[in-house]
């Protein structure tokens, strides 16, 4: 574990983001790799041209560590090597928990929001935030204050901001949470798993999932934009009738991890929801990772209000006093997502009708590379949605095993609720995937309009083309005509104008002489020129010099007669050829 000074807790670099040094910030979040999303992949974070750490595959302590009782101890600065110890060092770098760990920054706090459902299902106003600026202290927030609550607490939340190294080690060694939980964070990976089940005591549920959601424009989302990074904004290509700011889609990179910026002046931004649950009889536990404040990502603020405003719905209210299951305050988590969904796609839909509108009044074809970028972003969006149905279709089918020594009845009721609640996200989910459809079959309409328009309007250049090329053929049909009228007047006057004897008595020069001289220039013209525009007599394919070009009336006498050199040629040459690859035997 890296130094760092007594009390200052060291804030965790958002290791899911690419970062260009040259350019001096965040350029784009990086594609998440699925294979290290969860612990039934036996070997985290080991890719297939990685080396198995020796000295981990010869130990001979045991697999599984035993259960610190977290009194008085400081465990939690060996995690996660000290309750997994197949996470090596090279893996834990790998997964990018060191650099969260050893990263240091005095400038930014670790807090800790929080808030309580008592065993009553109601929130608590003791809810509050914990700056974690002193190790022990947070220690003892995390241990005694939680054991203090005893079994009057039914859920504890705990919605972590700038999450520190050390508070990243605390909170995975006080509630033995599996590194995935933290990996997945860090580089967004989407992931849901249940680990640590045991019947009638609990289990750990873990959630990650990336989901999109609209925001202004004039936001640090700029700083993820996918165009080129040496203009945040710069030509135009769409502008719409408010007067707001240009938009430059064709210059933009076809990211899909990147934003997508909006005719309306807001963008589509990729967010993060990353839960990890502890289920238990009482004194459950939900934490909620938040990456670095810098990215436009949910606050914890944000959403630890959000959850807490929840408990104030008589609805939930309800269904929070008559159930023990803490699952149900996880649903409010994935309502938050929802949310988020339906607006981004609302606004998706407002620039699509605006794309329409632009398409009728404007032939550019620039317009068709924007569409081609908004469709590559919404077939992303499909996939994201698709893997948030899974999502809530995992937390409907894991049942709590917590809950197994109670009565039935209460079983069944609480089977029901989850079933009814899970249903009604799940049909929320089906609409906007219906919604998302109907988008696409949007775009898809709108960029074939584009096509029709551009080859109507060809279609009109070349019929302008046409009738202008017709009006010049028949120019030039009225000069020939002319020509051919004054031809035979021209013709008698140069043989009448020619200097020979037959004409003008005291010249030398006679008609015999002239044809002598003329025809033998007028046959070498013809020679040449025919040699030169002998493409068709010769093979197309052949590279025959020029000089043996100037041989075309040999080969038209070789051809009349049948012997066509290059014919024979061809033909032999395709005789020898070989059949599906197997050559042909000579005939002796």
């Amino acid at each position: 574990m890296a130094s760092r000074v007594a009390g200052t807790l060291i804030p965790v670099i958002p290791a899911g983001i690419k970062v260009d040094k040259e350019l001096g910030g965040v350029t784009r979040i990086a594609p998440p790799p699925h294979r290290h999303a969860a612990p039934s992949a036996p070997w985290p974070w080991v890719d297939i041209h990685d080396g198995v750490d020796q000295k981990q595959l010869t130990s001979l302590l045991p697999p599984i560590p035993e259960r610190c009782p977290h009194v008085d101890c400081s465990c939690w600065t060996g995690y996660p090597k000290s309750r997994f110890p197949n996470w090596t060092e090279a893996q834990v770098k790998k997964s990018k928990i060191l650099d969260a760990i050893q990263s240091h920054s005095k400038d930014i706090v670790c807090k800790i929001h929080h808030a309580t459902v008592d065993s009553r299902g109601e929130f608590r106003m003791n809810a509050g935030t914990f700056v974690a600026n002193d190790d022990k202290k947070t220690w003892d927030f995390l241990v005694k204050k939680q054991k203090d609550s005893g079994e009057d607490v039914r859920v504890r939340a705990l919605f972590v901001e700038s999450m520190s190294g050390p508070v990243l080690q605390m909170l995975g060694a006080r509630y033995n949470i599996e590194p995935f939980f933290f990996s997945s964070s860090l580089n967004w990976i989407p992931t849901r798993f249940q680990e640590e089940v045991v019947d009638n005591v609990g289990d750990h549920i873990t959630v990650t999932l990336t989901f999109l959601r609209s925001m202004p424009a004039n936001t640090d989302a700029l700083r993820l934009s996918a165009r080129s990074p040496y203009s945040a904004v710069s030509g135009n290509t769409l502008i719409n009738g408010t007067g707001l700011r240009d938009l430059n889609l064709v210059r933009q990179m076809i990211d899909t991890q990147a934003p997508l910026e909006l005719s309306s002046g807001r963008l589509l931004v990729l967010d993060l929801l990353s839960v990890h649950l502890i289920r238990r009889k009482s004194g459950s536990v939900i934490i909620s990772f938040h990456p670095n404040l810098d990215l436009p990502t949910t606050t914890a603020p944000y959403l630890h209000e959000r959850i807490r405003f929840a408990g104030q719905s008589v609805y939930w209210q309800n269904i929070f006093k008559s159930s023990t299951d803490p699952t149900f305050v996880l649903l409010t988590y994935l309502w938050h997502a929802l949310y988020a969904w339906d607006e981004a796609l609302e606004n998706l839909y407002t620039h699509i009708c605006h794309l329409e509108t632009q398409v009728i009044h404007t032939s550019e074809m620039n317009i068709t590379q924007d569409l081609h970028i908004i469709r590559a972003h919404h077939l992303h969006y499909t996939s994201l949605l698709e893997d948030f149905k899974k999502t809530i279709e995992f937390v409907a089918i894991t049942q709590n095993p917590a809950l197994q020594d109670l009565p039935k009845e209460e079983q069944d009721w609480n089977s029901k609720v989850m079933e009814r609640e899970t249903l009604t996200l799940l049909s929320e989910v089906e609409r906007l995937e219906k919604s998302s459809k109907t988008q696409d079959r949007r775009l898809r309409n709108v960029m074939n309009l584009v096509f029709s328009t551009v080859n109507i309007i060809d279609s009109k250049r070349m019929q302008q083309m046409t009738e202008a090329a017709a009006r010049d053929s028949a120019a030039m049909k009225q000069i020939a005509y002319l020509t051919m009228v004054f031809l035979p007047a021209s013709f008698v006057a140069t043989v009448f104008g020619m200097n020979v004897k037959q004409f003008v008595p005291d010249s030398l020069g006679t008609i015999p002489q002239y044809v002598a001289t003329a025809l033998p220039l007028t046959l070498m013209t013809i020679w040449i020129i025919t040699a030169s525009q002998s493409k068709y007599m010769f093979p197309a394919d052949s590279n025959i010099p020029f000089w043996k070009r100037l041989g075309w009336p040999v080969l038209l006498l070789l051809r009349r007669f049948g012997k066509d050199p290059y014919l024979q040629a061809e033909v032999q040459a395709q005789d020898e050829a070989p059949l599906n690859g197997v050559p042909k035997l000579k005939q002796t």
